[in-house]
C-alpha cells in the first residue's frame, strides 16, 4: 500500500491514513457558533487521517472576520462536540486550529466590547470584508499592554482545554499567515521596544509563552503549531533574517516537544516559494511530526512521504470540493473543480453539495 493511504502515528493518536485535511476559513459559523451544517461538512470528509479545523478564536478579539467560530463560549463547545463526534464517527482524528486574527480584522465584525488588538498600533495594507457594510479598511488595532499579553496567553489556554472538552484530539495554534502569533514573529507588525520586540528572541517571545502555556495545560502530545517562513498573506513583506529566524524557531519548539509542526507553502497560489533549504532546516531541527502543506496531488504526495521530507501531507481545495477525495485518490478518478465564488458564503451551497463518486 502506498505510504499516503497507510495508518501511522501522531503522538498518541493513530491516524487512518498520512493525509490531513488543511484548515481552511468557510464562513459558516453563524453567531460565531459551530453547527450542524459544519459538522455535516468535516463528517463528509473525515476519510482523512486527520482533520485540523478551520481557523477558531480563542478570544472575542480575534473574531476579525464574519462568521468564524469561536471556542470560549459554552454554546460554541456545545457546538464543536457535534462536530467532533460526527468526525469520529467516520474514523478521523481532529484538532482545532486556534486562530487569533490580531491586526487583521475590523469593528464591524467584533463583538460588543471586544477589541482589534496587535503587538503594535501598525494597520495592516488591504481591506476586509464585513457583513454589515461590505469591505472596509483593515483596522488600526490597539499595542497590546503588558496586561492584555497575559489576558491573552490564558485565552488560549482556556480556548486549548475547551477544544479538549469539546472532543478535539489537540490543537493547532495558528502561527501563520499573518495572524496574532506571526504579527508578533514579524518586524514589520512587531515594532516593540520591550521583551516582546526587538530580536527574534524577544519577537518570539510570546509565541513560546502561548506554546509553554498551552502544552502545561493539555499535554505537548495534543499541540502543533502552523508557520508559513516567506509567506507573505496578510502584509507580511519577506525580510533578510527570515530564514535565520524560523531556523532558530524551529530550534526552540523541538526543545518544547509539540508534537507536529506544519509549514505552509502558498506559492501554488501566487505566494513566493518557500526554498527547499528551510524544509529541511525544520526537519533536522524538530524531531516531531512535520506536516507540508501547498498545492500537493497524491503523486507528489506519496514521492515526498517515501523521501521522508515529511510524516504528514495536508491538502485544502481539493478537500474542500471533494469529500471523498481520499477514494478519488486512491482510484487515480478526476476531481471537481472547487467554485470560489462559495468559499466564504453562508448556507451550504459550494459547502456541502460537493458530489461524491458516482
Amino acid at each position: 500500500m502506498p505510504l499516503l493511504f497507510s495508518k501511522t502515528t501522531l503522538g498518541q493518536l493513530t491516524l487512518q491514513n498520512r493525509l490531513v485535511m488543511s484548515p481552511m476559513t468557510r464562513n459558516r459559523a453563524i453567531g460565531n457558533i459551530p453547527n450542524e451544517l459544519m459538522a455535516e461538512y468535516y463528517a463528509q470528509r473525515a476519510t482523512a487521517g486527520l482533520i485540523i479545523t478551520e481557523g477558531t478564536s480563542p478570544s472575542p478579539n480575534g473574531l476579525g472576520y464574519a462568521r468564524i467560530p469561536g471556542v470560549f463560549s459554552a454554546a460554541q463547545v456545545a457546538g464543536w462536540q457535534r462536530v467532533t463526534d460526527a468526525v469520529h464517527a467516520q474514523g478521523a482524528k481532529m484538532f482545532m486550529q486556534l486562530m487569533h486574527t490580531g491586526r487583521i480584522g475590523h469593528e464591524l465584525n467584533l463583538p460588543a466590547g471586544a477589541r482589534v488588538l496587535a503587538p503594535s498600533a501598525v494597520a495592516a495594507a488591504g481591506e476586509i470584508f464585513t457583513d454589515a457594510e461590505g469591505m472596509k479598511p483593515n483596522a488600526l488595532p490597539q499595542e497590546m499592554t503588558g496586561a492584555d499579553i497575559k489576558a491573552t496567553i490564558e485565552e488560549f489556554v482556556q480556548a486549548a482545554q475547551n477544544a479538549v472538552a469539546a472532543g478535539c484530539d489537540g490543537v493547532e495554534l495558528h502561527g501563520a499567515n499573518g495572524y496574532l502569533l506571526e504579527q508578533f514573529i514579524r518586524p514589520n507588525s512587531n515594532r516593540r521596544t520591550d521583551r516582546y520586540g526587538g530580536s527574534i528572541e524577544n519577537r518570539a517571545r510570546f509565541v513560546l509563552e502561548v506554546v509553554e502555556a498551552v502544552i502545561v495545560a493539555i499535554g505537548k502530545d495534543k499541540v502543533g503549531i502552523r508557520l508559513s517562513p516567506f509567506g507573505v498573506f496578510n502584509d507580511m513583506p519577506l525580510y533578510d533574517a527570515m530564514e535565520a529566524d524560523y531556523t532558530w524557531l524551529a530550534q526552540q519548539l523541538d526543545m518544547r516537544g509539540l508534537v507536529y509542526i506544519h509549514l505552509v507553502d502558498h506559492s501554488a497560489m501566487g505566494a513566493p516559494p518557500v526554498p527547499d533549504s528551510i524544509k529541511a532546516a525544520f526537519r533536522s531541527a524538530f524531531k516531531g511530526a512535520l506536516i507540508l502543506s501547498g498545492g500537493y496531488d497524491a503523486a507528489r504526495a506519496e514521492s515526498d512521504l517515501d523521501a521522508g521530507k515529511c510524516n504528514l501531507v495536508a491538502v485544502g481545495r481539493p478537500f474542500l470540493a471533494n469529500p471523498d477525495l481520499v477514494a478519488r485518490w486512491k482510484a487515480g478518478a478526476a476531481l471537481n473543480a472547487p467554485d470560489f465564488n462559495t468559499f466564504y458564503t453562508p448556507g451550504p451551497k459550494g459547502y456541502t453539495d460537493y458530489p461524491e463518486m458516482g
